[in-house]
């Protein structure tokens, strides 16, 4: 069997790397890995470098354009993915496209797989992030596929009822989470040395990206109520990442740096790795921001997450979420909260929803044996509710 594996992003890499290892090692399976998207971009730290690091073979390079960062800038960055990816497959002619998430460039993979008649198996479906067109994207990704992997029991009850076919719906947990635990992370002192940084008494990891339902002057509005509540925290270091190739990231990141150029204990990083980023994740005293991580791998470091805003509302979280609208105020009672012996005493207990153990062997397990006959003859199955 062929599969033909795509990843777009750096944090989608870092949930693959163990499953595109083992598959490359599978007897029964023959992969063919795509690298497109932010991975071919220097603006995200061409990202690409870090695969070719992991040893990992690269099959094909897809370089979707993503200079602008407009909503046509976007639209076209899509078109021209639909078209190359097509334009692979029928060069390739694979048995299974495996894809997680919901990115454009994951979707344009997607559509172009359906017009080839190619049987799509898709990570991480029926979650919802109600603050982002990814949420529209990602469950007309679900529609597209035939084989789904969801990470709780909360989504797989969305994806069938969505329609599908509860015989191809497998909870898997998160290989995200399993990507961290295989990680060798770094103490404080040879992480402040890789990075050239200096640790204070209090540190927190800000992960920023933009809502993408809403307007510009939205988004730049809520990153300055985040920003201003960053300003006058005292004896604090602060570490941004990167925001993910969306809608308006370029501003982002400019407001972003002119922060960090004139608060002192700010820090910048177009891309850290998986090592670095984990290793942060572990040394920091929580993440605040609206990225995913904060809420799939961050509770499993018995961590605290302040998660602001709409984007990822929909959600399953752990207790060690909580959550804020984007107000200064309001967020600097949630950071406050945050180092209390009562916030504290809940994160000892914290249970990760999406830790079901070795989550990439079970998929290629599954893979492995999966029955290909017929599978294109999708029926939506009307199940009572």
């Amino acid at each position: 069997m062929k599969i033909c594996t795509v990843t777009g992003s750096r944090a989608e890499f870092y949930i693959l790397k163990n499953l595109i290892k083992k598959l490359e090692k599978s007897k029964s399976i023959k992969q063919h890995l795509i690298v497109t998207g932010s991975h071919n971009s220097k603006t995200f730290g061409s990202t690409i470098n870090q695969i070719k690091k992991a040893k990992i073979k690269i099959g094909s390079k897809i370089n979707i354009s993503l200079k602008n960062d407009s909503e046509i800038g976007i639209t076209k960055s899509f078109a021209i993915g639909v078209r190359l990816f097509s334009k692979k497959f029928l060069k390739i002619k694979p048995d299974i496209l495996l894809i997680l998430g919901d990115r454009y460039e994951i979707f344009a993979a997607a559509m172009a797989a359906c017009f080839n008649r190619i049987p799509i198996a898709h990570i991480h479906g029926g979650e919802s992030t109600q603050g982002a067109i990814d949420e529209a994207i990602r469950h007309s990704i679900t529609k597209l596929s035939h084989i789904h992997f969801v990470s709780t029991n909360d989504y797989h009850k969305r994806v069938k009822q969505l329609g599908e076919n509860k015989n191809y719906i497998f909870n898997i947990g998160s290989m995200g989470v399993e990507s961290l635990k295989q990680t060798n992370l770094l103490n404080k002192k040879r992480l402040e040395k890789r990075l050239n940084l200096k640790f204070s008494k209090k540190n927190i990891l800000v992960t920023f990206h933009p809502e993408t339902i809403k307007s510009r002057n939205e988004n730049k509005n809520n990153l300055k109520e985040l920003l201003k509540s960053l300003k006058h925290l005292k004896e604090t270091t602060i570490i941004f990442t990167m925001p993910g190739a969306d809608i308006n990231f370029k501003m982002i990141v400019r407001e972003i740096k002119k922060f960090v150029e004139t608060n002192k204990k700010s820090y910048f990083f177009k891309s850290l790795g998986d090592e670095l980023y984990f290793s942060l994740c572990k040394i920091v005293d929580l993440m605040l921001g609206n990225s995913s991580s904060g809420i799939i791998e961050m509770p499993s470091f018995k961590k605290g997450t302040i998660n602001i805003g709409e984007r990822q509302r929909g959600r399953v979280k752990p207790k060690s979420v909580l959550n804020v609208n984007f107000n200064e105020k309001k967020i600097r009672n949630r950071i406050r909260y945050s180092y209390s012996k009562k916030f504290n005493s809940i994160l000892k207990n914290v249970k990760n929803p999406y830790d079901q153990g070795n989550s990439s062997d079970k998929l290629v397990k599954i893979l492995s044996k999966i029955n290909l006959k017929n599978i294109l003859n999708k029926k939506f199955f009307d199940y009572k509710v």
